[in-house]
């Protein structure tokens, strides 16, 4: 099995998006590899056009029920190829969504995309990440030179690589913004967190998150407050603040007296079973529809949004083999 292969399309047409990416599909199939395609509804019906009864052997999905929350499609992508095994290489498709993103958001996609080159680093997976040129910004399709080792529209390696640590930290570098001044908060210290927990429920409940999500946002929050008495000087603030898109947790503490290191990008990626650390904030990340943080011995910040619902907001689809 050849060593991980992470690649971007970076198509122009119909015709080469169908063309390059059949082609892939059945060299995969050939080669008696898994192949999962995650792109959207038009592109799964161009390939079906194109691989015919072949299409039958490959499992596709509609890429708006996968490419949620960058965390998540990364833990299901991990639990996707954990399935098939540690001797099947599993080649993908995958083809983020990027219409109707925030700026932030666009970042962490763009985040994500780096990251799979270490989630992945040990494996013999391949995949395939396509980038429509005819409508995505330019600075979405200058990312996948960044994002990916290899760029299959080129006949060469991507010279703008960029190494994941150096552009998570590139991510990173804007800092965060301080929420309106008027957010709510709660103070709390030791082993006090009872009552957090409380108004975080109902706070939840009053802006229209079902209780399944406020759950998860309970648990979530309970998780980041845990490692700021761990690490954090063992006492910290909630904030609770809301817009149009999110309920917003933002959790700071007031710094540790001495360094704490853990993991490289701690939370980003599925921590191995026995690893001392990297658990908590994985599963905070999992919970979370969007993280951001400025990590800091001085005083730390997490903040935590949850998608609130939209009526309007038609469900989406999916395609299954």
């Amino acid at each position: 099995m050849i060593g991980f292969v992470h690649q971007a399309l970076r198509y122009r047409s119909e015709n080469q998006f169908r063309d390059t990416v059949a082609r892939f599909v059945r060299d995969g199939l050939d080669a008696g590899d898994t192949l999962l395609v995650v792109v959207s509804v038009r592109n799964i019906a161009l390939l079906g056009e194109a691989l015919g009864s072949r299409f039958r052997d490959l499992e596709a999905h509609d890429a708006r029920d996968w490419y949620d929350y960058p965390s998540r499609t990364l833990g299901r992508y991990h639990a996707y190829c954990d399935r098939q095994g540690a001797g099947r290489r599993v080649r993908v498709v995958g083809e983020p969504v990027w219409a109707g993103r925030t700026e932030f958001e666009t970042r962490e996609w763009m985040r994500y995309e780096s990251l799979v080159n270490v989630a992945f680093a040990g494996s013999g997976h391949w995949i395939l990440c396509p980038y429509d040129t005819r409508v995505l910004p330019e600075s979405v399709v200058c990312s996948a030179a960044r994002t990916h080792p290899e760029l299959l529209d080129e006949p060469r390696a991507a010279v703008d690589y960029a190494d994941p640590a150096d552009f998570s930290a590139e991510c990173d570098e804007r800092g965060l913004a301080r929420l309106p001044g008027g957010a709510d908060g709660i103070r709390f210290a030791g082993g006090r967190t009872a009552a957090v927990r409380r108004a975080l429920k109902a706070y939840a409940r009053r802006l229209g998150l079902s209780e399944q999500r406020a759950y998860d946002l309970v648990a979530a929050v309970h998780e980041t407050m845990v490692n700021a008495l761990r690490y954090g000087g063992g006492q910290g603030v909630v904030r609770l603040h809301s817009d149009r898109d999110h309920v917003i947790c933002e959790i700071s503490d007031f710094g540790a007296h001495i360094p704490v290191t853990g993991p490289p990008f701690a939370g980003h990626l599925p921590p191995e079973p026995g690893a001392p650390g990297g658990h908590g904030m994985w599963l905070v990340r999992q919970l979370s529809d969007l993280v951001d943080d400025d990590l800091d011995p001085g005083g730390s910040v997490v903040r935590l949004y949850f998608r609130r619902p939209r009526r309007d907001q038609p469900a989406a689809g999916s395609v299954n083999s």
